[in-house]
């Protein structure tokens, strides 16, 4: 398998020692350069919540504009850039100040990532854009070929793909450490919002702050509810990707970046009560992997990757010492090897071999992949991530040294990402899916196939006895899959043409 961004990334990523580019406020945005004593013209789309922290991370640059469609949500980052031009709808922000700006920052609910990053990349604009990339599989194939055909800098908002610890769990599995790696484990403390949620049955009156119609943008039209936003969005099918979405480009990242991976063979999902609204409170995916071409000095045989979620463990270590966590409080990852095994927190933190004793006579590889600036410091202290992004956007496409999670790696990723969430959905079927990564479809799944969604979960007791009420619908399975693959927009909004 061939990943040339990634290489390309590892290839020059050590050549650079300085910029020879200079501004294209100065040259015009044809020319793509900024030189580095300018500063990028970023707006802020989507700065309630952790884009504002994006923003903290970039203002080295001139923050330029803010978008959000809560404005009382996002009162505190208008504060913070009492000069940035203020804006409830991204397309119209586009239409009016378009041309002063370089960069746009997206941290929007996942169903509105694609479209604002889609039509930024087509104006030219270097995007920051955070994890899950997209909402479906299909939008991460559409950004990962407009990226690459419109030249800009990206970033997906992974932080912890610039620290240190992604790079070292490489080196190691890749120098042979553990050996061959066959079976990988891994899992989260998410979610720590609501899950499991029945719709809401009645609307409630829209805060004067809130632009409703802008927060559902591409979704299905549903009346105004206080379950759905600001914060609860990610516990909704329509609008978020669940624990799954939201922690697995976190923590899967240093495995799909150690063990070379791209896109699974096979896929299974299992869960706690899953309905048609609402990801379930806990569950586990299973994805397959091909075998790939040997890596530095290992091979790469197929790989069985195990997701968990909602409190979910795998099987505890033999080799680890009784009263010793798993991980750490977040979650964590377990490679098992042919020689050994290789344990991690969240997003592949302290890694360590199994059992612990072998880390004293354990000499690490000499590093060979290189570090970004700042990637060994506290993930919530440091700017690394978002300051290697702004770097990249200030040099030429031409001579580009590309962020190790733009959009050819982490778009590819991310597709692996919430075609897991399908499995789940689609876990009705009983049966293993098979999944051909290239033409974004699964090849098991019949014309006739049918799967019972809930609809209704309802429990009450009444004078001590229980009243129970579940409903479900009936789903054709073959169309059900295409739709969350490629989910129709609504209302308006759309995407741009997928470039050949």
């Amino acid at each position: 398998m061939e990943n040339n961004s990634r290489r390309e990334f590892i290839k020059n990523a050590s050549l650079l020692t300085g910029f020879t580019i200079v501004s294209n406020t100065v040259l015009g945005k044809k020319f793509g350069h900024i030189a580095p004593s300018d500063k990028l013209n970023i707006a802020g789309i989507g700065v309630g919540g952790i884009g504002s922290r994006n923003l903290n991370n970039m203002k080295t640059e001139n923050i330029v504009a803010l978008c959000d469609v809560d404005w009382k949500y996002a009162g505190k980052t208008f504060n913070t850039y009492p000069k940035a031009q203020r804006f409830k709808d991204w397309r119209k922000m586009f239409d009016e100040i378009g041309n002063s700006i370089d960069a746009v920052m997206v941290a929007t609910p996942d169903h509105t990532h694609a479209g604002v990053t889609a039509h930024a990349i087509t104006l030219g604009k270097h995007t920051y854009t955070q994890k899950p990339l997209t909402h479906n599989v299909y939008e991460s194939r559409l950004l990962t070929k407009l990226a690459k055909q419109y030249g800009v800098a990206t970033q997906m908002g992974n932080q912890g793909n610039s620290f240190d610890w992604c790079r070292e769990i490489a080196e190691w599995i890749q120098s042979d450490a553990i050996g061959e790696v066959y079976e990988v484990h891994c899992w989260t403390n998410r979610p720590i919002w609501p899950q499991g949620l029945m719709k809401p049955k009645e609307g409630m009156s829209i805060p004067k702050d809130l632009d409703w119609n802008l927060f559902l943008g591409p979704a299905e039209h549903r009346e105004y509810n206080s379950v759905y936003t600001p914060w609860n969005w990610r516990g909704w099918y329509d609008f978020g990707t669940g624990a799954l979405g939201d922690m697995a480009c976190h923590i899967m990242d240093p495995i799909y970046w150690a063990l070379n991976l791209k896109y699974p063979t096979k896929v299974n999902g299992s869960s706690t009560l899953s309905n048609l609204y609402s990801p379930p409170h806990a569950e586990i995916v299973k994805y397959t992997f091909p075998a790939r071409p040997e890596t530095g000095k290992v091979k790469m045989p197929e790989v069985d990757v195990y997701w968990y979620d909602g409190g979910l463990l795998p099987d505890r270590p033999e080799e680890l010492a009784p009263g010793t966590m798993m991980g750490d409080p977040d979650g964590g990852i377990i490679f098992i090897g042919k020689k050994g095994k290789i344990m991690t927190g969240c997003y592949g933190m302290n890694a360590t071999l199994l059992p612990v004793e072998n880390m004293k006579d354990f000499k690490k590889p000499t590093p060979w992949i290189p570090r970004v600036k700042g990637g060994n410091g506290d993930i919530w202290k440091t700017d690394a991530h978002e300051q290697d992004w702004i770097r990249a956007a200030k040099e030429s496409t031409e001579n580009r040294t590309e962020t190790s999670s733009n959009f050819q790696f982490s778009g590819p990723f991310n597709e692996m990402v919430v075609m897991g969430v399908l499995a789940v959905r689609l876990q009705g079927l009983n049966r293993e899916l098979l999944w051909d990564g290239e033409n974004m479809r699964f090849t098991n799944i019949n014309p006739n196939d049918e799967i019972k969604v809930v609809t209704v979960d309802e429990f009450h007791v009444t004078d001590g006895h229980p009243k129970f009420n579940r409903q479900s619908i009936t789903l054709n399975a073959e169309q059900a899959a295409k739709e969350w693959i490629n989910k129709p927009y609504k209302n308006g909004f759309s995407l741009p043409e997928m470039p050949k």
